[in-house]
């Protein structure tokens, strides 16, 4: 009977409409939600309660009643994952809760504090700049996705980690394959266990040398690893989200915001003409984009009143960022881009103990990538129809495969 019923449930994730690249959810499918917090059916065969309100995602994300362990027997997972990959998590923070989570977080928090971010922003800018000299070299048309998107924050995260970015086809290819919910188990265990091998070396010849480096993994090795602290087992989990979040989060903004803000004349000019408001366009682009389209796994760990839904101890629940973005209690009129928005309360980086270590990085990036590419090409033109863009729906981390351009 239990099967019958969750049969019947709308199927999630859900797309985007097929002539809309920014709208998270099609109409049909957000008129079978049932509140704003529903069961929908997971392409496993299993359930999830859905969350898709502002205040109620928050509540879910604060505390501790809601597990973000994947190993848990339940957990809401959007494709199966072999045993080896489950439970070979190590250093992998964001799938840990309480003292191990926080032991592991607390090691990288000084890394991206707002302070430490601002020292690099040079080193940034550098990167930029580098992509953009050699985009106009190059010359039109291009493809700002292999371009300049993927590559700037491949070198910034790279530089940072102290990963060689000669190998970088290697760990994007294993990226890409890690993030694809298309991807069947096999490939995913391959992807993670071949980052693990390549990073492993990499740390281990660090852990070896006399001078392990100056960079994010070397100074691991050296105030943790070789101190007891921290196993190398744990700095390679914690080096491999690193590396994947580092670079494929922020390359997938940068080309989403670009297709966006072209349609949007006054929103590129102020890009373009004011620093800060470049600050405020950038917070509306996280929230209106919200590219983990997918929201937040989790389970319950008690009992708990959710949106008023019983949530019980043990069974599953996804925070829906995306729509919580789009909450007209909190934003006014929030299915429209409004450049001009404080929209300083979006969750596009999640909320609570597991929100995104490394937002500041992401912000530096998504701001200076921006208006340095505004600015070198004022003229720049999306080529291809938006609607017809190769998009990378069944990617945890959402956003268009390629964008062709002129200028």
């Amino acid at each position: 009977m239990a099967d019958l019923l969750t049969d019947r449930l709308p199927l999630f994730p859900f797309r985007g409409p097929d002539d809309d690249p920014f709208t998270p959810v099609a109409a049909a499918d957000l008129r079978r939600l049932d509140g704003p917090v529903t069961r929908v059916r997971l392409p496993t065969g299993g359930w999830t309660w859905l969350v898709t309100r502002h205040a109620d995602v928050k509540r879910m994300l604060r505390g501790d009643a809601f597990s973000a362990d994947l190993t848990r027997p339940g957990f809401p997972l959007l494709r199966e994952l072999p045993p080896q990959v489950r439970l070979g998590n190590r250093g992998g923070f964001i799938r840990m809760d309480g003292a191990e989570h926080l032991r592991l977080r607390r090691m990288l928090n000084p890394e991206f504090m707002i302070k430490n971010i601002r020292r690099i922003e040079p080193l940034i800018g550098d990167v930029v700049d580098d992509a953009l000299d050699a985009l106009a070299a190059a010359g039109p048309p291009a493809d700002l996705v292999t371009a300049y998107a993927l590559p700037v924050p491949s070198l910034v995260i790279c530089h940072l980690l102290g990963v060689p970015y000669a190998d970088h086809v290697f760990f994007q290819q294993r990226s890409a394959t890690m993030l694809d919910r298309g991807a069947d188990s096999a490939r995913v265990r391959d992807a993670i266990l071949g980052l693990r091998r390549y990073l492993g070396t990499l740390i281990e010849a660090k852990r070896t040398s006399g001078d392990p480096g100056d960079d994010l993994l070397g100074r691991l090795v050296s105030d943790r690893v070789r101190t007891g602290e921290l196993e190398t087992g744990e700095l390679i989990g914690m080096a491999v989200l690193l590396l994947v979040a580092g670079h494929e989060t922020t390359a997938n903004m940068i080309g989403l915001s670009v297709l966006l803000l072209r349609r949007y004349p006054r929103a590129w000019q102020r890009m373009r003409d004011d620093d800060q408001a470049a600050d405020t366009v950038v917070e509306e682009l996280l929230r209106y984009l919200t590219i983990v389209r997918n929201g937040l796994p989790r389970q319950a760990t008690r009992d708990v009143e959710i949106g008023g839904r019983l949530i019980r101890a043990g069974e599953p629940a996804t925070a829906l960022l995306s729509l919580a973005n789009r909450d007209d209690e909190v934003f006014d009129d929030a299915d429209t881009f409004d450049p001009y928005r404080q929209a300083q309360q979006h969750l596009a980086f999640g909320f609570g103990v597991h929100q995104c270590i490394g937002q500041p990085l992401a912000r530096a990036e998504l701001r200076i990538a921006l208006t340095r590419l505004v600015r070198r090409f004022p003229d720049l033109t999306v080529t291809a129809d938006p609607a017809r863009l190769p998009r990378r729906e069944s990617s945890i981390v959402y956003g268009v495969a390629e964008l062709p351009v002129t200028w």
